[in-house]
């Protein structure tokens, strides 16, 4: 059968092995081609073929029920149920989102892109299907990284405490998440996988007996009972702890044997109550390069297939905001040991993976857990030490608790970096970094700033350490910078609250926050064109604003205008507009920023472009809301 013609996974069933394989190469094909053009997650796909294709063969799709953890490893799943032929469009505008989507697929039952959420979600169904009395399975798969999660430990504890309640949870355990595992869990995973003894016994023990004349095919009860007691003799406390917390263990198993797959997939269906069914899989696997660098190729600009090297830029691109990062925290702990960076899970996502080979000792991963992550740098902060915390803006939303309850109540002086702020394009919504500056301006003790380019980071992490009055927060975008000079040390702090002025006009003021401080000057230029004079404002702190500089201006020029790459609700220009009332400066205040909406997956240019953010877009808003005879002239 060519995956072409599947339109329903229901059509495994029947198949030969040999089909089954045929279908696993198919999906190799398609899923390397695709993500060598268009750039994508590459490694995490690769190594659940199999088990996608046995855990399918043994369910009925019209029913049942299956939850992908984060979703960047359900590109088989996604091939499987019917989006084959427009796979090609993964990640692109309109296109295959790269996670799951309720609305994309009826067999997409629960959207994720951010991991540890599918035990939970999964034993919710099925508590719900018990309610409704109805009889259908439901299954969790869960790679071993997002298993460090709290959250996926707090559900496999409720579930753990259901005996009657059937939910399956297939861990893929591949011994990474995006970095390498960190943590007991992690490390006890590896002893069971490794463990001689119970690959001995779980392969070997049945067959024995099954050559025993009074036994045959049949295996009772009591003799399960012994071979999973032999099981713990042979090597205590392997698998012994899943099953004290209330599930039926069955693994490891080998993740790319499809027969060892479907006869554990269709053995451990039959069983009442939790069953937990542990799978160990191979990142990257099929693709050689893939299978070396599981770290690399987690995730792959458009690259060559042949060579595996990324397909070259046209021109050279400024270096990222996460590399300028990960450089100047380094060589600002390397001259002060109590610096310690943190992350979670996301050690080459942030940057932080440079501190880590120069300074080990001042680098901490807790795996993903950012509830963790943030009241361990709180407890440091107790002590003296400056934890910067770097985590991606919607990831921190996970944590919001902590960083109100544990570090800003106590007014800690913890420094949060907020990586991937704004509109993080192809990742769609799950990772679109919109409400940073509307969650943290509104708590108290909290300073939030953000810089207008890649040089006025450095300063501000300078400005970020050098803070001990409290918590501080530094936002900032995905991708490159604008190419402006950097410095190699020497940088020099910001005064806290104190904006830019750079450019003086009459007519209009244009306050920018981050990125957006770029457009406001672009826009500037647009307005010269048709007559009218903009003073722009690099505000670089939306708390506190310094009102010293704004409201004077404000009041002077009478229209105000204010640019924002995160949600309008709560944000930036709503801090603005709110200051002028208390201050009783009664002028028209234009906003631009993410409207109340979710914005889907595209690139940045393209959504910036449907939610009205590029410079001339806003240059024509600007004109028709305060000069419209001067836009009727320009427009006749």
């Amino acid at each position: 059968m060519h995956l072409s013609e599947l339109t329903h996974p229901n059509q495994l069933h029947g198949l030969s092995m040999r089909q089954l394989e045929d279908v696993a190469r198919q999906i190799r094909e398609k899923h390397l081609q695709t993500i060598a053009a268009t750039g994508g997650h590459l490694g995490p796909g690769l190594g659940v073929v199999e088990l996608t294709i046995a855990l399918y063969q043994t369910l009925d799709l019209d029913r049942d029920k299956v939850i992908w953890d984060v979703g960047h490893q359900a590109y088989p799943h996604k091939m499987l149920t019917g989006r084959y032929n427009n796979f090609s469009t993964l990640r692109q505008k309109d296109g295959i989102a790269g996670y799951l989507k309720r609305c994309e697929s009826k067999f997409d039952h629960f959207g994720a892109g951010h991991a540890s959420t599918s035990i939970s979600a999964a034993l919710g169904m099925a508590l719900a299907r018990d309610t409704n009395g109805e009889d259908y399975k439901v299954v969790a798969i869960i790679g071993d990284g997002a298993l460090t999660g709290g959250m996926a430990l707090e559900a496999i504890n409720h579930a753990g405490h259901l005996p009657n309640t059937n939910v399956m949870v297939v861990l893929n355990d591949n011994e990474m998440s995006i970095s390498p595992n960190v943590g007991a869990i992690s490390r006890y995973l590896n002893k069971l996988r490794l463990s001689e003894p119970i690959q001995f016994i779980s392969g070997n023990l049945e067959e024995q007996f099954k050559h025993l004349p009074f036994f045959g095919d049949s295996f009772t009860p009591e003799m399960e009972r012994l071979k999973e007691g032999m099981k713990r003799l042979a090597v205590p406390k392997v698998g012994a702890v899943i099953e004290e917390l209330g599930f039926k263990y069955f693994g490891p198993i080998d993740g790319h044997n499809l027969q060892e797959l479907i006869d554990t997939f269709k053995h451990a269906h039959k069983v009442t109550g939790p069953v937990f069914v542990h799978v160990s899989t191979v990142k990257g696997k099929g693709y050689e390069l893939a299978e070396k660098d599981q770290v690399g190729y987690h995730a792959q600009t458009p690259f060559n297939l042949a060579t595996g090297k990324p397909i070259p830029s046209s021109k050279p691109k400024p270096p990222g905001y996460a590399k300028v990062f990960g450089h100047t925290l380094t060589k600002l702990a390397e001259n002060n040991p109590k610096i310690i960076g943190i992350t979670a899970a996301m050690a080459t996502g942030t940057g932080l993976d440079k501190l880590q080979a120069k300074l080990p000792k001042q680098y901490i991963d807790v795996g993903i857990a950012e509830q963790h992550a943030v009241t361990l740098a709180a407890g440091m902060a107790c002590e003296g030490i400056r934890p910067v915390v770097a985590i991606y803006s919607t990831f921190l939303q996970r944590a919001y608790d902590q960083v109100i309850h544990d570090v800003c109540i106590q007014n800690l002086p913890v420094f949060f970096c907020l990586d991937r702020a704004g509109i993080v394009g192809s990742d769609g919504p799950t990772h679109q970094g919109m409400y940073d500056i509307a969650y943290l301006r509104c708590i108290p003790n909290m300073v939030v700033m953000a810089p207008k380019d890649e040089a006025e980071l450095q300063r501000m992490l300078v400005t970020g350490i050098d803070y001990t009055d409290g918590p501080i927060a530094m936002r900032y975008p995905r991708g490159n910078g604008f190419g402006v000079p950097l410095m190699e040390e020497g940088w020099e702090p910001l005064p806290i609250g104190k904006a830019e002025l750079l450019r003086n006009g009459d007519d209009v003021l244009l306050l920018g926050y981050g990125t957006m401080v770029h457009t406001a000057l672009q826009v500037a230029e647009i307005l010269k064109e048709h007559g009218v004079e903009a003073t722009v404002v690099n505000s670089r702190f939306v708390k506190p604003l310094d009102t010293d500089l704004i409201l004077p201006l404000a009041e002077r020029i009478g229209k105000v205008v204010t640019l924002e790459e995160g949600c309008v609700m709560g944000g930036f220009g709503s801090a603005v507009a709110e200051t002028l009332l208390d201050h009783n400066i009664l002028v028209p205040v234009k906003r631009f920023g993410i409207p109340d909406l979710l914005v889907d997956h595209a690139e940045p240019n393209q959504s910036y472009a449907d939610l009205g953010l590029t410079s001339s877009q806003i240059s024509e808003q600007v004109l028709k809301a305060f000069f419209s005879q001067k836009q009727a002239t320009v427009i006749s």
